[in-house]
């Protein structure tokens, strides 16, 4: 039978599917069969975005697919309407693979691993009688302060269905960002109706993940140190990075453009901007324009990944007038980038973020500085870490109008890259993240006693 044989399954989102694809072939790396279950729209993008690899894992991890019950051309950023349709449909596809596999003969699935936001695989596998464990992808706060809803309730800040009844700050322990009650994961989507959604399946998720015989995180046990006292069944792993393998990511929704990397060869040590806003970010045309003069303005190199999506429109067509030809020797725009490659390349001065957690994760332990600029849900909590709690970097404040301008955007990059003191906290910061994976760190530690647990 070997080391079992796991399947894992992610949320239906960029930044889920990275870090558990990542933790899967590490699994496989340590004799583990492993079948990954992406939704059919996500699988079709990354294998698509793969093209070239094609011994995945050495062959003992295989990608397939099930239906997330939306059309072809519905909107799948729509998490309300995602995130009902799944749970219609995805529980007793899950339930049926299982089946199917296990009718193969000699390589039945021994355990499950599926992203916390899907409390229903779990409940699958408790079904089923397999072995279950929930992954977390962000950071273990954001989770403490899910589990912590009952409580919220009953101190009058939220109401049974998660509407808000006080703008208040929360504060999980000292060293925890403070979160306003506006801004908690479920309530900062600006759709009531989907906030709703989002607030029940919280729930739900809490009551799932109590059949989980552990909780793992990617996550590092000294950027939270409080949080495990307060939550002490999450169990960090991080952070879950494809540089520990010595190899490329893998799991992204486009291809990569590998050229920003010759290109970054010829450019000066810690000179370049690197400016790249996830894979949910949508700018509207002022701020997306105010970002590109703004960047004009700094006249430094910078390397900005711009989606084919991150404008309501080609984003071709929403450039400023002439941008494109005065920046071309000194600007490269992508429409995907190696990230990991990209932060760990010396020719990086600091990252213009989203602060999406794998974002953090990756920026901080290649020592590189943020500004930070964050979109929706989780990004403002870790925007709170990287700026009050780590002080490794700066916030990107709007204006009267909810702009960004050029002028912020070229003043904080000044402040950004004279401040010794950050740079110094940052580079210290980075030493205590890579050594948490390596051999003997509390990480490294973790992820050995959780691979003994999960051998059949």
């Amino acid at each position: 039978m070997g080391s079992g044989h796991i399947l894992t399954i992610p949320y239906p989102a960029q930044g889920h599917v990275i870090p558990l694809l990542e933790m899967s072939l590490c699994l496989a790396k340590h004799g583990f069969e492993i079948t990954f279950v992406n939704t059919e729209y996500n699988h079709k993008r990354v294998v698509g975005a793969l093209a070239e690899t094609n011994h995945i894992g050495d062959g003992h991890l295989h990608l397939v697919s099930l239906p997330d019950g939306m059309k072809p051309g519905e909107d799948r950023n729509d998490l309300g309407k995602l995130t009902e349709t799944m749970l219609q449909v995805m529980p007793m596809k899950l339930e049926e693979l299982i089946n199917t596999i296990n009718g193969l003969g000699g390589n039945d699935i021994t355990g499950v691993i599926a992203d916390e936001n899907l409390g229903w695989a779990l409940e699958v596998a408790e079904k089923m009688r397999i072995r279950r464990v929930a992954f977390w992808p962000a950071a273990a706060a954001l989770l403490a302060m899910q589990f912590s809803i009952p409580k919220l309730i009953e101190e009058k800040l939220i109401d049974s269905d998660g509407t808000l009844l006080k703008s208040e700050e929360i504060k999980l322990a000292a060293t925890v960002p403070t979160t306003r009650t506006e801004r908690l994961v479920w309530a900062c989507v600006g759709d009531k109706e989907t906030e709703k959604i989002l607030f029940q399946v919280c729930l739900k998720n809490n009551k799932a993940v109590e059949v989980a015989d552990w909780v793992i995180c990617n996550t590092v046990y000294d950027l939270e140190r409080e949080i495990f006292s307060l939550a002490p069944r999450i169990l960090p792993i991080g952070p879950l990075l494809a540089s520990n393998r010595l190899e490329n990511s893998i799991g992204h929704f486009w291809p990569e453009d590998s050229t920003c990397l010759k290109w970054l060869d010829q450019q000066s040590p810690c000179s370049v901007i690197y400016v790249a806003f996830g894979s949910f970010t949508v700018l509207e045309k002022t701020q997306f324009q105010e970002l590109a003069l703004g960047l004009e303005l700094t006249g430094k190199p910078f390397l900005w990944v711009v989606r084919p999506d991150i404008t309501e429109e080609n984003p071709e067509n929403v450039f400023p007038l002439g941008f494109q030809e005065r920046v071309e020797s000194r600007g490269k725009i992508v429409g995907w980038a190696p990230q990991q490659r990209v932060l760990n390349h010396p020719s990086i001065a600091c990252f213009v973020s989203h602060c999406g957690w794998n974002s953090t994760l990756e920026s901080l332990s290649n020592g590189v500085r943020f500004l930070c600029w964050p979109y929706f849900a989780d990004q403002f909590l870790n925007e709170s870490y990287i700026c009050d709690i780590w002080k490794v970097g700066l916030e990107l404040k709007n204006d009267e109008h909810g702009i960004v301008t050029r002028t912020e955007i070229k003043e904080k990059v000044e402040k950004l890259l004279g401040d010794e003191d950050l740079k110094r906290r940052i580079q210290k910061l980075k030493k205590t993240v890579l050594e948490s994976v390596e051999e003997g760190g509390r990480s490294y530690n973790n992820f050995n006693n959780f691979i003994n647990w999960l051998k059949p």
